[in-house]
């Protein structure tokens, strides 16, 4: 063999040799990255999902008045009627009673008369009326002693709560019987007797302010005796 062909032998050789080097580091070079990304994708964590939003809790409503109740919008209604006009503060203060004691199951519609100065008297008479129990003629008198000034000529609308029987309202009411007209013309106050609660909504020419600590004495038969 000539020089020149062991030259070319011996350089085809090393061509081959380093081809062959060079492959098998690109072969480890991928395996190895491979190796590193297979795990890490293997690792990988998805992402949360957001949080659920919580909607808010309905606010709770005033129960339904039951078969021998009357609702705020019969109240509202039947004073509207009896008063002779449509008044908001009416209706914020049949809002309000209701807001404390719930939904009556009986009102009364009638009139009174009353003055004092220090002292003095009340009078009225009207009509009980029920859902179920049929409508009563009542007569109330009391004293009435506070910081009073004026007199009242007032129509007179008492909501009635927890009353077991028509009967039952020819009781003594005692409680604070004050009426400062606030709400656009009206004032009402509270008076209880054997757990009946009595609310008396007043309207009228008159105009009383202070602390009437007295009593309202319902009867069946109209008598001038407050006692």
């Amino acid at each position: 063999m000539t020089l020149a062909e062991n030259l070319s032998t011996s350089l085809a050789s090393r061509v081959t040799f380093t081809s062959m080097a060079i492959a098998i580091i690109l072969v480890i070079i991928l395996a190895a990255t491979g190796l590193e990304i297979a795990p890490a994708a293997a690792q990988a964590v998805p992402p949360s999902p957001p949080p659920a939003q919580v909607e808010p809790s309905p606010q709770p409503q005033p129960p339904p008045p039951s078969s021998n109740q009357f609702s705020s919008n019969e109240l509202i209604d039947a004073g509207h009627h009896f008063f002779g006009g449509v008044s908001r503060g009416l209706a914020m203060i049949v809002e309000k009673a209701g807001s404390q004691w719930g939904q009556p199951n009986g009102y009364i519609l009638g009139e009174e008369a009353g003055g004092a100065f220090v002292g003095g008297l009340r009078y009225g008479d009207g009509t009980l009326y029920t859902k179920n129990a049929g409508d009563l003629r009542v007569f109330w008198e009391g004293p009435s002693v506070g910081f009073d000034a004026g007199a009242d000529g007032a129509r007179t609308m008492m909501l009635v709560y927890n009353l077991p029987r028509t009967k039952a309202i020819f009781e003594r009411f005692g409680g604070i019987n004050g009426s400062a007209y606030f709400i656009g013309g009206f004032g009402m106050t509270a008076l209880t007797a054997d757990d009946i609660v009595l609310v008396p909504i007043r309207s009228g020419v008159g105009f009383r302010l202070g602390a009437n600590l007295g009593y309202l004495k319902f009867t069946e038969h109209p008598t001038w005796n407050p006692f």
